[in-house]
């Protein structure tokens, strides 16, 4: 596991958001952009990845948030990794911890180390389309609706109860490709948006019902 990047783990004002990102960080990116703002209510301290090679911890360092890589094949067992992946979040003391587009599944003991305060954000409204490929899985389905949906992390894969969702239309000609890249877009807005309100507002989760505010 590699050491934070240099930047010291400072007091910030506001909330504390740890992000965890496996890809080039287009959502961090929105969130760092909107974490400037004092009005935002929120700050990311923190970037987690397992993937060393991460746009996201590139985008961290310009930015000047401590980033750190947690590799799985540095542990010698999923197990361990998860309790790496706990430790390396640990040190930044987060209120929240966003996932950011994360591939990959946290075990119950790393939750249980934050309870509740796990989000992430997943490409299609759920329940539908759970799973790595949401957007492929709702295209072949052949819905004209599909969007994004910010949740809670539970044990299951894409489980936790709904904090918000925004609706995508399907266009005719669609692919993959296009029908994601629209949906990025309504997730990057959502996901600042929502985790903002939670900062500033808070968040009530009561079995599957969630509210703001």
């Amino acid at each position: 596991m590699q050491t934070p990047s240099g930047h010291p783990v400072d007091p910030a004002p506001g909330v504390r958001l740890v992000v965890l990102a496996s890809g080039g960080g287009s959502n961090l990116a929105a969130l760092l952009s909107a974490h400037d703002d004092a009005a935002y209510g929120a700050r990311v301290v923190g970037v987690v990845s397992d993937k060393p090679d991460a746009g996201a911890l590139d985008l961290a360092r310009d930015a000047g948030v401590a980033s750190v890589a947690v590799a799985p094949g540095e542990f010698p067992d999923r197990g361990a990794w998860n309790a790496g992946l706990a430790e390396a979040v640990e040190v930044f003391r987060p209120d929240w911890v966003v996932l950011a587009g994360f591939m990959r599944i946290l075990a119950p003991e790393f939750l249980a180390r934050f309870p509740g305060r796990v989000v992430n954000t997943h490409p299609a409204l759920l329940p539908s389309f759970p799973g790595a490929h949401g957007v492929r899985d709702a295209l072949a389905y052949g819905v004209r609706v599909t969007g994004c949906t910010v949740h809670v992390v539970d044990d299951g894969v894409d489980t936790g109860p709904i904090v918000a969702q925004a609706a995508v239309p399907v266009l005719d000609g669609d692919d993959e490709a296009s029908l994601h890249e629209r949906i990025k877009v309504a997730e990057r807005s959502l996901l600042v948006e929502t985790v903002g309100r939670v900062a500033r507002e808070g968040l009530r989760v009561d079995g599957r019902r969630t509210s703001l505010g």
